[in-house]
């Protein structure tokens, strides 16, 4: 029996205020566990970072750690932990958050964390430089001595896009890194942890007249501060093909991505989500569209995969974004043949659009990962508190599932069409040294 859109709607009731400072807070209880969720979203991501600044968005994301005015270093931590809670943060293109899992009775310690760090974080010479030398570690590790480490995140939207916001390594160059200053530091914070730029998210065992008066308590002495306007990330459409290669001394076997510009992911969530069952026809499991054809039928590829966003979560980011699909060859076969036959396999669901059965197979697929998502009172919170900063509507994210159940095949044949081979970004990577 196939689920209605009704069935698969998150019934969580979602309720919101303000405070004078400009924070947005959404309370969204569900008294059916004693756990609670606490997350703090920063409009602020890496394509707010400035020229001559690449990296800082998440290099602040550690400094948030390093204690507060009436929290030493290290003591956030053992607080959490103590009461039995489990935290932690993570930087994305357009916002930071930071976020807590607790027994509900440590509720308003997670409160008084996070309204601590919000108004006074311990921007120090000390602070800043050793967080620093950990980011610059965190890129060696991941990025500079990894196979296919900057590919294609960090490599594609440089040949795809044309502004600052959209082309530039998130993770920082090491020559901005190292110039950064306390100053530095201390503008980024005042600019964009601004309570007017943040939104409170709490789920889970909540009373919510007390779940106010305690956000009431600890957030209300926060000093209001302008908020930034929203960046402008949105970038005309692509008119022509762009192409560009690179070389990776330490990958096993070549490789190549495509990278295509899709429907605003706010302005146009309708399209959108055709597309992001497009992505998943296209490369989810062994009867998918190009695991059969590249790997299984021609023999092209070593492994494929299609998403869309920068990290494949599609509903975390506003425009402008593409669908990419990578794929891994063996160095006999022409990047040029496994281009076209990944064009011709788009061009097939643009011209012959996709069956009803094959459509509801990856549906009910794609809607699973949601509501596994959301199962956690910890990830629908943030689910909640995302759909509140990107769309300004919690209740969308536990809407999505039911949306995507009633996308119809038309929709994903329109999202073909709008990947045109002549308007594609294309990345090759040759595997200069292989295994060592």
């Amino acid at each position: 029996m196939t689920a209605t859109g009704a069935d698969l709607t998150l019934r969580h009731p979602v309720e919101r205020f303000r405070l004078e400072n400009g924070l947005r807070v959404v309370l969204a209880p569900d008294r059916s566990v004693p756990v609670v969720a606490v997350t703090v979203s920063y409009d602020v991501g890496m394509r707010n970072e400035p020229e001559g600044r690449t990296g800082f968005a998440h290099l602040f994301e550690h400094l948030m750690f390093q204690g507060s005015a009436n929290v030493p270093k290290m003591e956030h931590a053992r607080l959490v932990q103590a009461a039995g809670g489990t935290f932690n943060g993570s930087t994305h293109q357009d916002y930071t958050n930071y976020y807590e899992a607790l027994p509900a009775e440590a509720l308003e310690r997670a409160l008084f964390l996070e309204a601590d760090r919000m108004a006074a974080p311990a921007i120090t010479e000390e602070n800043l430089r050793n967080q620093i030398d950990v980011v610059k570690e965190e890129i060696r590790v991941n990025v500079l001595n990894r196979p296919y480490g900057a590919f294609p995140w960090l490599q594609l939207p440089q040949i795809a896009f044309d502004g600052f916001a959209n082309t530039h390594d998130g993770y920082g160059s090491f020559v901005d890194l190292e110039s950064s200053t306390v100053d530095d530091a201390a503008d980024f914070f005042h600019r964009h942890y601004a309570p007017g730029n943040a939104v409170l998210c709490l789920g889970g065992d909540l009373d919510v007249d007390e779940a106010e008066r305690l956000v009431r308590r600890w957030f209300d002495p926060v000093p209001a501060r302008e908020v930034p306007p929203t960046p402008p990330t949105g970038e005309p459409s692509p008119t022509s093909v762009r192409s560009g290669v690179v070389e990776d001394r330490l990958a096993p076997a070549p490789a190549v991505a495509l990278g295509w510009r899709v429907p605003d992911p706010v302005g146009d969530l309708d399209g959108y989500l055709g597309t992001v069952l497009l992505a998943e026809l296209l490369s989810e499991g062994d009867a998918s569209r190009l695991e059969r054809r590249l790997v299984h039928d021609d023999q092209l590829a070593i492994a494929q995969s299609s998403y869309v966003g920068l990290f494949g979560d599609p509903f975390d980011v506003r425009d402008a974004t593409l669908l990419t699909t990578q794929v891994h060859h063996p160095t006999s076969v022409p990047v040029e043949k496994v281009v076209a036959a990944v064009h011709e396999e788009v061009g097939r669901i643009a011209a012959e659009g996709v069956g009803p059965d094959e459509l509801a197979r990856v549906q009910a697929r794609t809607e699973a990962q949601l509501l596994r998502q959301a199962d956690s009172v910890l990830g629908r919170t943030l689910g909640f508190a995302t759909a509140e900063l990107v769309h300004g509507r919690a209740e969308l994210a536990g809407e999505l599932a039911a949306r995507l159940a009633a996308v119809r095949p038309e929709q994903v044949q329109v999202a073909a069409r709008g990947l045109d081979p002549g308007t594609v970004a294309v990345l090759e990577l040759r595997a200069t040294g292989g295994r060592r």
